[in-house]
C-alpha cells in the first residue's frame, strides 16, 4: 500500500477536546489508563484514543431491589389470621414461603425485580434438586453508576439485546467465490493498512473494526477490481469515522494516504456507492463493543482487557475470522485472555450478560489460541507492532498457550 509504515501523518484534524473515559473496557480502567506512558517519538505515530459508544451504558434499572415490597403469597384469610396468631409473624412468613416454593417453581414476576438477576434455568435446577450447592450470585456489574447522569443505566440491557439481534442480519456469506479479481490475501493486505491509518490518525478502535465491516458488506454486493480495493478501504474508514468520531478527518487526509492515487471525485462517489449499496443501514455490530462490555463482567484489568483486544484484532485480517458472530468472537477472545493470565473461566456473570456458556467457546478458543501460536501472516506486521509497544502493555510478545494444557483447562471449565 502506498502509506508507509514510519510515514508522518499530515492531517487536517482538529486536536481532541479530551478523552473521554472508557469506563465499559473493565471496572476501573480509567484510573489504569490514565497511568500509561504516552507514546514516544519512535514509536508508531499516534496512540488511539478510545471512546465508546456504549462506553457508559448500564442495565441496573431491573436488578434493584424494592424494599418496602414483598413476595405476595396467596393465603386463605381464615389460615392466615389463625397463622397469625399461633406462631406470629415471623413463623407465618416462613411458613409460606416453604409453602409457595412446593406448589410452583419460582418464576420472576415483572414487578418484583430480584437483586440477583441469576439465569432462570440455574435458579430452576437449585429448586428441583435442594442438595445441590447454591449457584454463585450474578453480579450487577452496573451497580456504582446508578447515580452517574450520563450513564444512562436504564438503557443498557436494551441497548445490547438489540445489538445481539442485529447479529444475524449482518452474517457474512462466503463472498469471495464471485470476486474473480480479490483475494483473501489481498484483503489481509488491505486490512493491515487500515490499521496503520487507525494509528496515524489516532481514530477510534470502533471506527476501524467498522470500517473492515463496511468493506465486507460492500464486497458481498459489488464486484470490485484489486486497483479499487484501496478506495473501498479508505472511503470506509472515511464513513465510518463519520458514524464515531467527533472530528473525523476530512477528504483531503484519505486522498493524502492514498498517494493521491485517486481524485476527490472518485473518493466522494465511492462514499455514495458504499451507502447506497448498504441502504445506509451502517450500524453494524462489532465485537470490540461486546469485549469491553464483557470485559466489565469479568473485572478485568486493562492489561487483561488489552490481551483480549489484541487476538480480537489479529481475526481482522483473517477471513475466515469475518463470518464469525461478534458477540461470539469478542466473549472466546476474553475466554483465552482469562485462561493465559489464570484468571479463571467463564463465570455465571460472564454467562448470563454474554447469553454464552464456556462451552459454547471452546472450538473458537482453541482456534485463536492456533493463530497465535502459528502466525500464518507473519509478513503483516502492523497488529504485532501496535500491541508489542508499551502503551498496550506489549501483550504481542506473550507467549502462546500449549495447545494440550488448553485443552485441558476448557475440560475443567
Amino acid at each position: 500500500m502506498p502509506l508507509t509504515r514510519n510515514a508522518k501523518m499530515v492531517t487536517t484534524k482538529q486536536p481532541r477536546a479530551g478523552k473521554m473515559g472508557p469506563a465499559a473496557e473493565n471496572a476501573n480502567p480509567e484510573k489504569e489508563e490514565s497511568c500509561q506512558a504516552k507514546r514516544s517519538p519512535s514509536s508508531p505515530q499516534g496512540a488511539p484514543k478510545k471512546r465508546s459508544a456504549f462506553g457508559d451504558i448500564t442495565n441496573s434499572h431491573k436488578n434493584q431491589v424494592v424494599a418496602s415490597k414483598k413476595e405476595p403469597v396467596k393465603v386463605a384469610p381464615n389460615k392466615a389470621q389463625r397463622t397469625h396468631a399461633a406462631l406470629g409473624v415471623a413463623k407465618n412468613n416462613e411458613i409460606n414461603l416453604k409453602k409457595s416454593m412446593k406448589k410452583s417453581p419460582p418464576v420472576e414476576a415483572p414487578a418484583e425485580p430480584k437483586e440477583d438477576p441469576v439465569p432462570e434455568e440455574l435458579v430452576l435446577a437449585q429448586v428441583l434438586d435442594p442438595s445441590k450447592e447454591r449457584v454463585p450470585a450474578v453480579e450487577d456489574i452496573d451497580k456504582e453508576q446508578l447515580g452517574d447522569p450520563y450513564a444512562n443505566a436504564e438503557y443498557a440491557k436494551d441497548i445490547f439485546e438489540y445489538m445481539r439481534g442485529r447479529e444475524e442480519k449482518f452474517i457474512l456469506p462466503d463472498y469471495m467465490e464471485k470476486q474473480p479479481d480479490i483475494s483473501g490475501d489481498m484483503r489481509a493486505i488491505l486490512v493491515d493498512w487500515m490499521v496503520e491509518v487507525q494509528e496515524n490518525f489516532e481514530l477510534n478502535h470502533e471506527t476501524l473494526y467498522l470500517a473492515v465491516k463496511l468493506v465486507d458488506h460492500y464486497l458481498v454486493e459489488v464486484v470490485s477490481m484489486r486497483d479499487k480495493l484501496q478506495l473501498i478501504g479508505s472511503t470506509s474508514i472515511l464513513i465510518a469515522s463519520k458514524f464515531e468520531e467527533r472530528c473525523p478527518p476530512c477528504v483531503d487526509d484519505f486522498l493524502y494516504i492514498c498517494d493521491d492515487a485517486y481524485k476527490r471525485e472518485e473518493l466522494i462517489a465511492m462514499e455514495m456507492s458504499i451507502l447506497s449499496t448498504l441502504k445506509f443501514d451502517i450500524n453494524i455490530p462489532i465485537p470490540y463493543r461486546f469485549l469491553r462490555r464483557f470485559a466489565k463482567c469479568a473485572r478485568a484489568t486493562m492489561e487483561t482487557l488489552t490481551l483480549a483486544r489484541f487476538l480480537c484484532e489479529m481475526t481482522l485480517q483473517e477471513y475466515d475470522y469475518a463470518r464469525e458472530s461478534p458477540s461470539k468472537l469478542a466473549a472466546s477472545c476474553l475466554l483465552l485472555a482469562l485462561t493465559m493470565k489464570n484468571l479463571g473461566g467463564w463465570t455465571p456473570t460472564l454467562e448470563y450478560y454474554s447469553g454464552y456458556r464456556s462451552q459454547d467457546l471452546h472450538p473458537l478458543v482453541k482456534r485463536l489460541n492456533f493463530l497465535l501460536t502459528y502466525q500464518p501472516r507473519d509478513k503483516l506486521k502492523a497488529v504485532r507492532t501496535k500491541y508489542s509497544h508499551r502503551v498496550f502493555f506489549e501483550v504481542a510478545k506473550v507467549t502462546p498457550m500449549d495447545m494440550l494444557k488448553l485443552e485441558e483447562i476448557l475440560k475443567n471449565c
